[in-house]
């Protein structure tokens, strides 16, 4: 084997370490994510609610129960505004007495959109933080495999060129 070649391969075999070694950092992180995220849930109690979609009485510790959680937020902040949205109910609070009970009612229900909408996004985030956990576990694993096929590559094109001298 010659000097050019010897460090091709040396490099070759630092390369499939570091992308073993990479790829098993990016699987611990994205494990310790999901535990971190479904932890962080389980210590809110959350409980879907029994007139949800799916789920319903399930303890919020997953993207599935954290989703089905806030489909039913929704469900409930539109019933509580007979389908107005936070935008519509202002536009309606500017056409009305600021000081007049249909504008405090009309505030109120604003209000409960808003603490739904302000839930709901909560919820989505751990639904997101839940599927990047899972692509970044994902990517490790397959970062850690690439790995011991370059190092096993190396082996095997060593092993060639030793038996053709």
């Amino acid at each position: 084997m010659t000097t050019t070649t010897a460090r091709s391969a040396g490099f070759i075999k630092v390369v499939g370490i570091a992308t073993f070694i990479l790829g098993l950092v990016f699987a611990v992180g994205g494990i310790a994510t999901w535990i971190t995220v479904s932890s962080q849930l389980a210590d809110e109690e959350i409980t879907v609610s029994d007139d949800a979609r799916w789920f319903a009485g399930d303890p919020v510790r997953g993207p599935l129960t954290a989703y089905a959680e806030a489909d039913v937020i929704n469900t409930h902040a539109m019933a509580a505004t007979e389908g107005r949205t936070y935008a519509e109910l202002g536009a309606e609070m500017s056409q009305v007495e600021p000081e007049s009970e249909e504008h405090a009612e009309l505030a109120a229900q604003r209000e409960t959109v808003m603490t739904a909408s302000f839930l709901r996004a909560s919820l989505f985030t751990s639904v997101v933080a839940f599927g990047v956990a899972a692509l970044v576990t994902g990517l490790g694993i397959v970062l850690a495999l690439t790995g011991i096929a370059i190092r096993r590559l190396v082996h095997l094109t060593n092993q060639d060129a030793s038996s053709t001298a």
